[in-house]
């Protein structure tokens, strides 16, 4: 799941609309996929410059808080 949160919010912050596409078809991530589908939808289709950076930093507060929530890899010896 990792491999999504990192490709999502490379895509998003470098702009690679089409990989984010890919993103939110193969994630399992439900609610990632919604919050890419949103801000996809707004950047194409909204007219109000404010509901696209809304949603862009939705999509990006999500992926933060998910990387959060993931444990972090550990080492055995």
């Amino acid at each position: 799941m990792v491999p999504d949160y990192d490709k999502a919010l490379y895509c998003t912050l470098w702009g690679h609309w089409d990989d984010l596409v890919m993103v939110m078809a193969k994630t399992e991530d439900d609610l990632l996929s919604k919050k890419i589908k949103d801000f996809l939808t707004q950047y194409h289709f909204s007219l109000d410059e404010q509901h696209i950076i809304q949603a862009h930093h939705q999509l990006l507060y999500y992926i933060d808080h998910a990387m959060q929530m993931l444990p972090a890899p550990g080492f055995k010896i």
